[in-house]
């Protein structure tokens, strides 16, 4: 990948194949091979694991609400969300020591109803789940984006706890940097868009990623978190609730930064 041109060799239908190329795009998602491509000297990973992940279901039922409810409690954080008029995504904060296993239907609806608003959950409507799975939350960025020919692209370049909703729109800022920048270079018209596309890509990640973590320290209790920390979360929802500058600057960010 840092010679002129490249080779991917891979097996398609137990046929081993050689792909020549100018330029290789690594979309291949966080466990994928392209970053781990990269010499360990060449590349630098910045990492947060937190110390709990998202216990979600989906349930056909209708919403509680016809507009997100990010939920933050004594007993923990709740989101809920909607697919369509019957069709439900919902989400309560557990320990990453619990399985799936541990958790019934009416276990979830439970603990969900006492973490939302009283209003909120005298409207819910309850039912089996169909799909329910714990998801851990991370937040991590590998540097640069790209080596030689290759350009890393999403998931495999970086991961965002889903607390700001942003794993997916970054991913399609680093497709219209990294097109922007091939269509350039492969019609002639130079190689300044392929040279920037690490760090103009990166100085958007490292802003959603502050926006993630800002949203993820503000809606969830950690164990061990002493009284000081949990002032500050309530100082900073009470900021939101009574600054317009900070709901405006809290919109444009969940929204998406331009790119």
């Amino acid at each position: 990948l840092d010679q002129p041109r490249s080779r991917v060799e891979f097996t398609h239908e137990g046929e081993r194949k050689v792909l020549e190329c100018l330029y290789v795009a690594g979309c291949d998602g966080f466990h994928g091979v392209s970053r781990k491509t990269i010499p360990e000297e060449k590349r630098r990973e910045f990492e947060r694991v937190y110390p709990f992940g998202w216990l979600g279901i989906l349930s056909e039922t209708p919403p509680v609400n016809d507009e997100l409810i990010y939920s933050n409690s004594k007993h923990g954080f709740a989101l809920a969300s909607m697919r369509n008029e019957n069709l439900v995504r919902y989400y309560v904060q557990v320990p990453l020591s619990d399985k799936v296993e541990d958790w019934s239907d009416q276990r979830f609806w439970d603990e969900f109803s006492r973490r939302i608003p009283s209003e909120a959950a005298n409207r819910l409507i309850t039912g089996p789940s169909i799909e329910k799975s714990i998801a851990p939350l991370r937040s991590f960025v590998s540097e640069p984006l790209r080596w030689g020919n290759l350009f890393l692209v999403g998931d495999s370049a970086h991961i965002v706890p889903p607390t700001g909703a942003k794993g997916l729109n970054l991913a399609a800022s680093d497709v219209f940097y990294l097109h922007s920048a091939l269509t350039e270079a492969v019609t002639g018209k130079g190689t300044g868009g392929i040279d920037d596309y690490s760090s103009k890509a990166l100085a958007r990640i490292w802003k959603a990623m502050r926006f993630s973590w800002q949203m993820t320290t503000m809606l969830h209790r950690f164990d061990g978190e002493d009284a000081f920390a949990e002032q500050m979360r309530k100082a900073t929802l009470d900021h939101l609730a009574h600054s317009e500058t900070a709901r405006r600057d809290l919109a444009e960010n969940y929204i998406g930064l331009p790119f």
